[in-house]
């Protein structure tokens, strides 16, 4: 009986979490699953069932989700590939055993702490692509130094503005990579290195044939976690380079889409597929995550 009425009181006392995240999380995704497959335009809902007609209008006729399936391309490859190389950069230098250690742990890692809008404001006063009496930022750094070569336009170049735009998410989430790697650089025997260099081995042949295999399940981890995020990039983008159509991302497209032209139906849709792609990224990793607890 006391055992009974422990359990009974435990899922009570987790009822109400449960309750939330089924209403609020699952119900409403199960609710935006159904209005994706509407014929919802307007303020007035309407429930009339078009099966796919949203999903295959995106990839065909809309010229500008082929635009942020491009955008997404470019800024994921270069923002998570610069955040996973400046992460281990400095995790390696962290790992030299440098005096001040902990102040510039700290410094790495500050910019986390920072909101993507702060960031964005910042980096856009930086990235100015104004000439003449209006530069600023970098380009006024660069002309100061007497560097003009390195002018650039930035986010008003089309295409090459979502690289410029990674840019200030390398810098913000770079010091989050570094602690992974560097907890991961710290968890490695000294043993191993030690034994290595009496056989002979130098430090590059250390480096690639002991450190990187060992590392390679905290690359796996920060890449799923960096690339899940790049995924839902929204806000960052938003305050760099406001809403312009060469540098639109499907968030936007979809705030925009639902919110502003009340094509709830579309909005859905690509609400939706930012959901699945960000499932394809998580869910392996969690089935492999609990497959090697398993193991161990």
């Amino acid at each position: 009986m006391r055992n009974n009425k422990e359990k009974w009181l435990s899922f009570l006392l987790v009822f109400p979490s449960i309750a939330a995240v089924g209403i609020f999380v699952y119900g409403f995704i199960g609710w935006t699953t159904r209005v994706s497959f509407s014929a919802w335009r307007g303020m007035i809902p309407d429930y009339t069932f078009v099966k796919f007609k949203n999903y295959v209008d995106l990839f065909v006729d809309n010229l500008r989700f082929q635009i942020d399936i491009r955008n997404t391309l470019m800024f994921t490859s270069i923002f998570v590939f610069g955040t996973l190389i400046l992460g281990l950069i400095t995790a390696l230098l962290l790992d030299q055993g440098l005096k001040g250690e902990g102040f510039f742990r700290s410094l790495y890692i500050f910019p986390m702490a920072i909101s993507y809008i702060v960031t964005g404001v910042v980096w856009r006063w930086l990235m100015n692509p104004a000439q003449g009496s209006r530069m600023s930022g970098l380009n006024l750094l660069f002309h100061t130094l007497g560097l003009d070569f390195l002018n650039s336009s930035y986010t008003a170049t089309p295409v090459w503005g979502m690289a410029f735009i990674a840019i200030p998410a390398i810098w913000q989430l770079s010091g989050y990579t570094m602690a992974m790697y560097l907890a991961g650089l710290r968890a490695i025997p000294d043993e191993l290195r030690e034994a290595a260099r009496v056989d002979g081995a130098s430090e590059f042949e250390i480096f690639r044939f002991i450190i990187m295999p060992l590392l390679r399940p905290v690359t796996l981890s920060a890449m799923i976690i960096l690339g899940h995020m790049s995924l839902k990039t929204f806000d960052l983008v938003i305050a760099v380079a406001g809403k312009q159509l060469p540098l639109d991302m499907p968030s936007i497209n979809m705030w925009q889409t639902t919110f502003d032209a009340h094509l709830y139906g579309s909005g859905a849709a690509i609400s939706i597929l930012l959901l699945i792609s960000t499932a394809v990224l998580i869910i392996p990793y969690l089935f492999y995550s609990l497959r090697k607890e398993g193991q161990s």
